[in-house]
């Protein structure tokens, strides 16, 4: 699968329009993090409850990849990344009628299109991105795409919070009554119709954009018969599973710290997913800079997964009445005041940042014709957001409580280094 060298040369028009998209999917799924200590607050949801809310986004992608995949390859990328918009913005009407009759199912309903729609759209845009250059920089460009993504992590937790929560002043952790349910719940509906009015207008855009279209794969036999050459493969499907466990905490880390600063009395819960994407970004940027000159892509991602483990157990075995942290490096420049356990829980975004683009030039590799099949099972793997949460909410029920609850990331980042170390080198499931 190539894309035209002449067009290559000049996609700087085409690779914004990609950035844009990048941009789209992050603020879209990043808004996660706001929404669901809202709902949990404003519907008197307990954690596992409110887990849900992240549950029903990511599950939408273990039925939706493949379906994605088939579509796009008769559709071609360029209407599959409009048509994932289109889905997004119906899903961005039905928070609406949700909003205004504060129904949890039908907010989970909502969730779940959302979801379906930005599988279909990532399926289409990601390939872009591997196959636009050499592979051994494909983690670098996916970096790039990586900042724009996760600068709308930043981005959208702090236009949720000026948009729905500036006007409700009541505070964290008393009763509401029905009248601040009700203003909560009117908050939503006018930013999320303005959500479905910018979707409607880029997808169209998208349309008649000069995006040059990958050249469409050959057959390679019936879905079955490619399913089956792909499961064949041991970096694709490690890969997939790596995936799925580093999506699991990227979300954890993501969307949780929403709830444990609520269970912690801080007042700004809302706005504490743009901690975990501003370091995330700075991951990007890191990678870009280290990788290849300093780090190889497998080599950064060990270093990840070792990252991962060490915070993990920060994060369990910390005093969160300590704000050490906080008070060295935010408050004496006008940061806030954050308990360490918190900060810890941000700065796995740090942890996290690289191994999104160096699992998929790994994992890819030598796929040829099987490509778009291989680009959905990775998809898939972002199915592991919805269980990742949930995994923490069980959790929390429990006597580890909300803090012990990030045990569950332990055995999540200890996958990812088998296969930084291991698992991506195996080319047969008979390898030693």
């Amino acid at each position: 699968m190539t894309v035209d060298t002449p067009k290559v040369r000049s996609s700087i028009v085409p690779m914004a329009i990609v950035a844009m998209l990048f941009f789209v999917l992050g603020f879209a799924t990043w808004l996660n993090g706001s929404l669901m200590p809202y709902l949990k607050q404003m519907l008197q949801l307990t954690p596992l409850q409110a887990s849900l809310v992240v549950f029903s986004f990511y599950i939408a992608v273990t039925f939706t990849a493949l379906p994605s995949a088939w579509l796009i390859r008769r559709v071609g990328y360029k209407n599959g990344m409009a048509l994932g918009m289109v889905v997004m913005m119906l899903a961005g009407l039905l928070y609406i009628p949700a909003a205004q009759t504060q129904t949890f199912g039908l907010f989970l309903l909502a969730q779940l299109v959302i979801g379906a729609g930005q599988t279909l759209l990532q399926t289409a845009v990601n390939p872009y991105v591997v196959k636009i250059g050499p592979e051994e920089t494909a983690a670098v460009r996916i970096s790039i795409m990586g900042i724009l993504n996760k600068t709308a992590g930043v981005v959208a937790p702090l236009v949720f919070t000026a948009l729905i929560v500036s006007g409700f002043t009541a505070p964290v952790g008393t009763v509401l009554n029905a009248e601040q349910i009700d203003a909560m719940a009117a908050s939503l509906v006018l930013p999320y119709l303005g959500l479905a009015v910018f979707l409607a207008l880029l997808a169209l855009a998208v349309k008649y954009s000069p995006l040059p279209e990958l050249e469409k794969e050959s057959d390679t036999g019936t879905g079955i018969d490619q399913l089956k050459a792909v499961l064949a493969k041991p970096a694709l499907v490690l890969g997939v599973l790596s995936l799925f466990v580093y999506v699991a905490v990227e979300v954890i880390a993501g969307d949780t710290i929403g709830l444990f600063a609520l269970s912690l009395g801080v007042e700004r819960y809302t706005v504490m997913t743009s901690y975990t994407m501003a370091c995330m970004v700075l991951g990007y940027i890191l990678g870009i800079v280290l990788i290849p000159r300093v780090l190889s892509q497998q080599k950064a991602l060990a270093v990840s997964a070792v990252l991962g483990l060490a915070l993990t157990l920060a994060i369990v075995l910390g005093d969160s009445s300590s704000y050490l942290i906080a008070n060295t490096l935010l408050v004496p420049f006008g940061g806030t005041a954050l308990p360490d356990t918190l900060l810890f829980i941000a700065i796995l975004g740090l942890a996290n940042a690289i191994v999104w683009p160096a699992v998929w030039p790994l994992a890819l590799s030598g796929l040829g014709a099987l490509t778009s099949i291989g680009s959905a099972l990775l998809i898939m793997g972002i199915a592991g957001g919805a269980f990742g949460p949930l995994f923490w909410g069980l959790a929390s029920s429990t006597g580890l409580g909300q803090q012990g609850a990030y045990l569950v990331m332990l055995p999540c980042y200890a996958f990812i280094l088998f296969y930084a170390i291991k698992g991506h080198k195996l080319t047969s499931w008979n390898n030693s």
